[in-house]
């Protein structure tokens, strides 16, 4: 399914990268493990590191309610959220080629509070579940003070648009009988060795933890 593109998310540079297909953009938000949301508190721009979690046609966003930023956007500032994965270094044999190959997603829009305490704990089990699958149902769901201390934002994914660079460098004629070497360098989230706290040491690592990986 296509979205319809907007002015705001119309690609006009290197427009052939551009894709408007839903699924493209779903497997982009679901795969990509961290998030920046950007937005303009009394004209100042800022953008924050945070993690989401895409259910159905909306991201969920979430953070602590004293933070000043979040409560704006409860507020209906509007927001800009991207997401980015980068899949290899492009190396070309001219620096002006050099390039990455990516996949990324930007939306545009308004956020909106979620007050309904079984929406709130279901976003942030799947902002648990978006971090590692399975995590969910092997740790402590959120009490009601640590629910009310939450703030859950939802941006529904309407206005929106990805962009997606792969394949080799792209040089110039004249510089193919360069003596360089060029090609990509293929790069990938990969987990490393689980390593338990203190309290966990005798506890066997769980499947779910032992199995992490990234959808795609």
């Amino acid at each position: 399914m296509e979205i319809a593109p907007t002015d705001r998310t119309t690609v006009h540079r290197l427009a052939h990268r551009a894709t408007y297909d839903r699924g493209a953009i779903n497997a982009i938000l679901d795969e990509g493990l961290v998030a920046h949301l950007g937005l303009a508190p009394d004209g100042q721009p800022v953008v924050l590191p945070t993690l989401h979690a895409r259910v159905g046609d909306e991201v969920f966003v979430h953070g602590s309610v004293a933070n000043r930023m979040l409560r704006s956007l409860r507020n209906g500032a509007p927001a800009c959220l991207t997401v980015s994965i980068v899949d290899g270094l492009v190396l070309a044999r001219s620096w002006f080629h050099h390039s990455v190959n990516y996949r990324s997603v930007v939306i545009f829009g308004q956020a909106r509070l979620v007050e309904d305490d079984d929406r709130k704990r279901a976003a942030m089990a799947a902002l648990v579940e978006h971090v590692a699958p399975g995590r969910g149902g092997h740790s402590r769901p959120p009490t009601a003070k640590e629910l009310a201390a939450t703030l859950v934002l939802s941006l529904p994914i309407d206005e929106v648009s990805a962009k997606i660079r792969t394949g080799p460098p792209i040089d110039d004629e004249e510089d193919l009988t360069l003596d360089v070497w060029a090609g990509v360098l293929p790069l990938a989230l990969v987990p490393g060795p689980a390593m338990a706290d203190d309290a966990s040491a005798a506890r066997q690592v769980p499947e779910h933890v032992q199995e992490w990986s990234r959808p795609g």
